[in-house]
């Protein structure tokens, strides 16, 4: 299928179908206060990295991903961010004058209350075992609302195949069951990455910060609590934002839908301005696949190929 008749088949086809249930589905009423009792999750400790791409190389291997790498004067590079062929990639952040410098991971971040699930029109994201956040092929329409609604930019769409895919890391869930942890935190030497249970995860990130404070910044574990918490947690010693990471208050992405479709149904508005609002969107994405294969890294972040 080429991209003009996928264009067509959803302007035509399925964006007002999509529109009208994927505001019913933005607007779902979160998850109940103890939807991370039980979850897995990692614990990413930026202090520990050393670079080393182990995880990346193991990731790619575990999801049958052909490598990503760019060819420039001869040498090969590392993609510069998460896409089609990526669900896992270490990062290097440092500041102008080179003073201060980390390493960062990223990928899906398993929301406690996930905006992609929430944004999906036909239940193609969803929440499983442990929380994980998995994608099913069989109910996707390729709308890609998931990345307009993931505050991390981390779903990418399969622009270069015949029949494509949401690519997103999904805790090698395939594995949990064989080596009872996800390819990422099995080779990973120094163990800056590890895997368990987020309540577990947590109480450790917590252990080190009260052992040695001054290590970490603001003396604090993102994602305990931002966007309503997350399953993937981070320690650092630079701020949080120069990693990319957003600034995101403690309410999720759904939870805070939900509460602004609350007001506008009382207005009798919300049904015309969902249909609008995913209109929109399905367009803008179809429009920006381009600028997506050229970013280089999340806004704010200076990103550097290793």
């Amino acid at each position: 299928m080429t991209a003009l008749s996928r264009r067509r088949f959803l302007a035509l086809g399925g964006a007002g179908a999509a529109a009208a249930v994927a505001g019913s589905a933005l607007a779902a009423e979160s998850p109940a206060a103890d939807a991370a009792d039980g979850a897995v999750g990692m614990l990413y400790d930026a202090t520990r990295c050393i670079g080393c791409k182990a995880c990346v190389a193991a990731c790619a291997e575990a999801n049958d991903l052909v490598p990503d790498t760019r060819l420039s004067d001869g040498l090969t590079q590392s993609p510069a961010d998460l896409n089609s062929h990526t669900k896992n990639i270490i990062k290097l952040y440092r500041s102008a004058d080179g003073a201060e410098w980390s390493f960062v991971k990223r990928q899906c971040m398993h929301c406690v209350d996930p905006g992609c699930v929430a944004g999906c029109p036909f239940g193609a994201l969803s929440k499983g075992d442990g929380g994980i956040v998995g994608w099913d092929s069989g109910r996707c329409i390729g709308c890609r609302y998931c990345e307009v609604a993931c505050p991390f930019g981390v779903p990418k769409f399969e622009w270069d195949r015949f029949n494509p895919r949401i690519v997103k890391c999904e805790m090698c869930r395939h594995l949990l069951a064989k080596d009872g942890q996800p390819a990422c935190t099995r080779v990973c030497p120094a163990e800056a990455v590890i895997f368990g249970k987020r309540d577990d995860l947590l109480a450790d990130a917590k252990r080190r910060i009260a052992a040695n404070p001054r290590r970490y910044f603001e003396k604090r574990v993102y994602g305990e609590h931002e966007g309503g918490g997350l399953q993937v947690l981070y320690l650092s010693h630079v701020p949080f934002s120069r990693l990319g990471l957003p600034d995101l208050g403690p309410t999720s992405i759904p939870e805070t839908n939900a509460a602004v479709k609350k007001g506008l149904t009382h207005l009798g508005i919300f049904p015309a301005l969902a249909f609008a609002t995913m209109s929109v969107f399905i367009r803008r994405a179809w429009k920006e696949h381009e600028e997506e294969v050229r970013r280089a890294g999340p806004a704010g972040v200076e990103a550097e190929q290793l």
